[in-house]
C-alpha cells in the first residue's frame, strides 16, 4: 500500500537525476497527478489521459500523463505542466500539493527530427471536477495506486514499429487502456523513487 505520506516524504529525499537540453532539443513536461480516494487507507489513484487520435501527433491515441510541450510565457518545466494539464483536462493544479519532479526522459518522437526532453512533477490534488477534455484527449483514467505498483496489471501487447509487428511490456487499465513505452518508462521511474524497494514487473524481451 501506497499512502501520500509515504510518497511525501520519498519524493522530499529524492534527487532527480535531471538533463541540460541542447541547442536541437524540445522541452515539454508532464503532470503525474495523484488523488487521495479512501480516506481511512490514505490509498491513492493515479490519473491517465488517452490522447486523441491526431494526424502529427507521434503519441496518437496513447495513454499518456497530462502535458505538453514548454512555451515561451511558461516560467519553468513544471509551470508548463501545470498549464497544459488545465487546457487538456480543465484541471486546476494551482491549489494542489506539488510533491517534487522525477528524472528527466529523453525520446525522440516518431517522424520528428527534434531530440525531446520529457520532465516529469508529481502532484496531490483534492479537486476531481467533471473533466472537459479538450480535442487532444480522448478520455481521463483513474488508476489505483498500489495494484500498479504491485504489478499485478502488467501485461504486453504487440503493435505495429516501423513496419513489423513489436512486443511491448506496459500495464492494463480499466477499459483495455494500455500503458507503454515513455509513459511506462516514466511510471518505474516514480515507483523507484517513492519505494526503494520496489520489483519491477519481469518483462519479456
Amino acid at each position: 500500500m501506497y499512502t501520500t505520506t509515504q510518497i511525501r516524504d520519498a519524493l522530499a529525499a529524492h534527487r532527480p537525476s535531471l538533463v541540460t537540453p541542447g541547442e536541437n532539443t524540445r522541452q515539454a513536461a508532464v503532470a503525474v497527478i495523484l488523488r487521495e480516494h479512501h480516506e481511512r487507507t490514505g490509498q491513492s489513484d493515479l490519473l491517465f489521459i488517452q490522447r486523441a487520435n491526431r494526424d502529427g501527433d507521434p503519441w496518437s491515441g496513447q495513454m499518456a500523463f497530462p502535458g505538453g510541450h514548454r512555451e515561451p510565457e511558461d516560467t519553468s518545466l513544471m509551470a508548463a505542466a501545470m498549464r497544459e494539464t488545465d487546457e487538456e483536462i480543465g484541471l486546476s493544479l494551482a491549489n494542489a500539493e506539488y510533491l517534487g519532479a522525477l528524472d528527466h526522459q529523453e525520446a525522440r518522437p516518431r517522424g520528428k527530427t527534434l531530440n525531446m526532453l520529457v520532465a516529469p512533477h508529481v502532484f496531490i490534488t483534492k479537486d476531481t471536477p467533471d473533466f472537459t477534455p479538450n480535442r487532444e484527449v480522448a478520455d481521463v483514467v483513474w488508476a489505483p495506486l498500489s495494484t500498479l505498483a504491485g504489478n499485478s496489471l502488467h501485461d504486453t501487447q504487440t503493435l505495429p514499429m516501423a513496419g513489423n509487428p513489436t512486443v511491448f511490456n506496459g500495464y492494463r487499465l480499466s477499459g483495455g487502456h494500455f500503458v507503454w513505452g515513455l509513459t511506462y518508462r516514466m511510471l518505474k521511474t516514480f515507483f523507484t523513487a517513492v519505494d526503494q524497494g520496489w520489483q519491477p514487473p519481469l518483462e519479456i524481451d
